[in-house]
């Protein structure tokens, strides 16, 4: 390899401009910006956001950004952290899963703090969100399978990326630009256990805090702060440390995973990460979320839903559910502490929780989790009955499709079942604007009048006629 694989990203990133972006790649990047700040006022009122906000507000500091919503002024790095954990705390954002998950929205607001730090106009903004799309869910093809497999949190992956958005904005040299990601890139590796067993605060709040790590790393870099430039695919790098890679020869050394050799062995997909840059945006195959849950747990809440509403079943008529899902799935959604969740962090990654809560109120919302919720008997008379099955034909179809089966059997005799590949979401079957209009509206309950609403939404679909100062500040409640 004549140049680094660091070297390739950020020349395309430092090369990349706002007229390159085809029509159709801004408007998807404002959609996802819209939906994005709907779920940031659905963060508004969360403990764990008003913690981090107390905290650097009792800092205090030089007022460089804006906090979504509350409007305080802080040092861009700490809005950074605020504004991204805001967006993620309800799990409401959108989401990629190939080889490893994520959610690229969590990487806005380096952009937005960083293109409000320096004046820059949301054109600008938006390509490093355009950015931000594309590396992040190149990462998430890049290790085959993902990093997820070895135990390891997709934030893992967002450290390489925040650094580029936050140096595109920054306006950082190619040389720069790689230095940035060697110093992000060599010290956020996070494990997985944020979303293993009983979840806490910290399970949304990992990948925020890998986004603030790489808004600081450019900041150092613009400041002529050397990192390591071969981060990938040099000694003891990523690629080594993690699954193998022969540095002199650079060609993976497969390593077979214990106790799990169906899938086969670990590799790493050069051409995933850097081939055929700027052909397509990926920005296009992200999708959003139609519940504020586990990626994972979205298409069998959407079988089961169909499957009570079209067949008028209530709670206390089921014998049993059983849920055919991929093995990963089960494995995380049906884990013995999903089976009594005590928080909304728990909850919403409880597939037992989820469908409970979908079969006694025939949906699912942000208050599914309220800690009222969480208390109602009625979940607790279901939640025992629900059972899942790991299949290995389904394994082979994922994660080209995320299929589920949802069996019902009622206490009359009857069965009802239901098939589906994908959620509403998907871009296969993506949101439409009128969607997302009724995400924002149940986010923005109680916060902001309709009109309000409406006025945000028209400052985020024209927002490229806007600076990234003005912008943010028609974000304020």
């Amino acid at each position: 390899m004549e140049k680094s694989i660091s070297r390739i990203i950020s020349e395309f990133a430092v090369n990349l401009k706002y007229e390159d972006l085809p029509k159709e790649v801004v408007e998807t990047a404002k959609h996802f910006i819209y939906d994005s700040i709907a779920c940031s006022f659905g963060g508004y009122k969360t403990k764990d956001v008003n913690i981090l906000r107390g905290i650097y507000s009792e800092m205090g500091g030089k007022e460089e950004a804006t906090v979504i919503g509350f409007g305080d002024k802080i040092p861009a790095v700490n809005a950074t952290l605020v504004n991204s954990l805001m967006i993620r705390a309800l799990d409401y954002n959108d989401i990629y899963w190939k080889e490893d998950p994520s959610h690229p929205s969590d990487l806005i607001p380096a952009a937005l703090s960083t293109g409000e730090l320096v004046g820059a106009s949301m054109e600008d903004v938006i390509t490093a969100i355009v950015l931000a799309y594309e590396f992040e869910q190149r990462l998430c093809e890049f290790a085959v399978p993902g990093v997820r497999e070895r135990k390891w949190h997709h934030a893992t992956l967002t450290q390489f990326v925040s650094p580029i958005v936050a140096g595109k904005l920054l306006g950082l040299s190619v040389d720069a630009m790689v230095n940035a990601i060697g110093i992000s890139g060599v010290h956020n590796h996070t494990i997985g256990a944020p979303t293993a067993g009983k979840l806490t605060m910290m399970k949304n709040t990992v990948d925020p805090m890998a986004v603030q790590s790489g808004v600081f790393a450019a900041l150092m870099a613009k400041k002529g702060y050397s990192g390591t430039e071969s981060v990938f695919e040099g000694k003891e790098g990523f690629m080594d440390a993690f699954f193998g890679w022969n540095v002199k020869e650079q060609k993976s050394e497969p390593v077979k995973m214990q106790g799990r050799e169906a899938l086969g062995k670990w590799t790493w997909d050069l051409d995933k990460l850097i081939g055929n840059l700027g052909e397509n945006f990926k920005i296009m195959e992200c999708g959003m979320k139609a519940f504020p849950t586990e990626a994972l747990t979205h298409t069998h809440i959407t079988a089961v839903l169909k499957v009570v509403r079209e067949n008028n079943i209530n709670y206390d008529e089921i014998e049993e559910i059983k849920i055919t899902a991929i093995a990963r799935a089960v494995d995380i959604l049906f884990d013995p502490h999903k089976y009594r969740p005590e928080s909304r962090e728990t909850a919403d990654h409880s597939l037992p929780y989820c469908i409970a809560a979908a079969v006694v109120d025939k949906k699912i919302t942000t208050s599914t989790f309220s800690k009222e919720k969480l208390k109602d008997p009625r979940i607790w008379e279901v939640i025992d009955k629900i059972k899942g099955e790991a299949s290995d034909e389904f394994d082979k179809m994922f994660p080209e499709k995320q299929p589920s089966r949802a069996t019902i059997k009622t206490k009359d005799g009857n069965v009802y079942s239901e098939y589906l590949e994908y959620p509403k979401g998907d871009p296969r079957e993506p949101m439409t604007i009128e969607d997302i209009d009724i995400k924002f509206s149940g986010l923005a309950e109680g916060l902001l009048s309709d009109e309000r609403q409406q006025s945000i939404k028209e400052v985020i679909l024209n927002a490229e006629k806007y600076s990234a100062k003005d912008f943010m500040n028609q974000l304020v409640v």
